[in-house]
This record gives structure tokens, sequence and C-alpha cells, in this order.
């Protein structure tokens, strides 16, 4: 039986040849500017440069952006990036909410790796604090396009 515990393999990580997108929220620039540099610098130290840079203005708008990119079946794993800091109303719970979903459901429509990198916080604090999220995107992204082609039975 083969092991599936992949994640110790370090050719998981091995990003070249892929080809990996990055769609960025402009919304919180300050922040989202931050994962952005996280992300690509982590592909870049795993191997690869990002395919493709997309940015769109806030966190609702990156599941579409997600959707054609995963349509034009041109990468091998998508990462959305972006920052939801909550404020007074109950507009943060939908933007939350509806972005999550539509990034996982962009994956599962489509068979392809989605990295969800769009913070959801209380204030710009935790949002700086976890500006190394971006680079945690740029691993799960790979490691998900390696097994996605594992399964397949590719390299």
């Amino acid at each position: 039986m083969q092991n599936a515990r992949l994640r110790d393999d370090p050719a998981q990580l091995d990003a070249r040849g892929l080809r990996i997108a990055l769609v960025q929220a402009r919304f919180n620039v300050h922040i989202t500017d931050g994962l952005l540099q996280s992300c690509a610098r982590q592909l870049r130290e795993l191997g690869a440069e990002p395919a493709k840079v997309l940015s769109v203005p806030g966190a609702l708008e990156v599941p579409q952006a997600l959707d054609q990119l995963a349509r034009s079946g041109a990468y091998d794993a998508l990462v959305a990036l972006g920052c939801v800091i909550r404020g007074e109303t109950y507009h943060f719970e939908l933007v939350c909410d509806t972005s999550a979903a539509g990034v996982q459901q962009v994956a599962l429509r489509h068979g392809i790796a989605v990295a969800n990198g769009i913070l959801t916080v209380e204030d710009e604090q935790q949002a700086l604090a976890r500006i190394d999220k971006g680079a945690e995107c740029a691993r799960v992204a790979v490691e998900m396009a390696r097994l996605a082609r594992s399964l397949r039975g590719e390299a």
C-alpha cells in the first residue's frame, strides 16, 4: 500500500514545471501587497515564478477571477489573496462567508488546487501578523498541485 503521507516528501514542494496563478484583492492593499510578495517569494524559493498575477477590487471578486483562470485549463494551481477586516456591520460576515465559499466552489468545480489566502481578521494588527500566510499559500498550492499530478499518474 502506498503511503498517502506525501508531506514528508520534499519533492511535494518542488514548484519547478508548475504553472501557478495568483489573484490579489486590492481592498486593504497595504496588507494584500504583503501577502502577494510573501507568496511570490516562496514560489521562487520553491522553483517557480508566478505564471500570472491578477488584481481585482476586493474579496468578493476573487472567486470570479479564479473561476476564469481555472476554466482556461492553463494552470496547475491557483492562489487567492485578500484581506477582510471586521467593521461595525454584518457586511464582514457576508464577505468572509461568500468569498470562502466561492473559492472552495472553484476548486471543486474545476478539480484544481486553490489555496485560500483571504485573511479574515478583527483588526489591522492581526492582518499584519499574518502576512506570511502568502508563503503558506504558495506551499499549499505546490503540494496540492503535486498531489493532483501524482493521483493522475503524472510526474
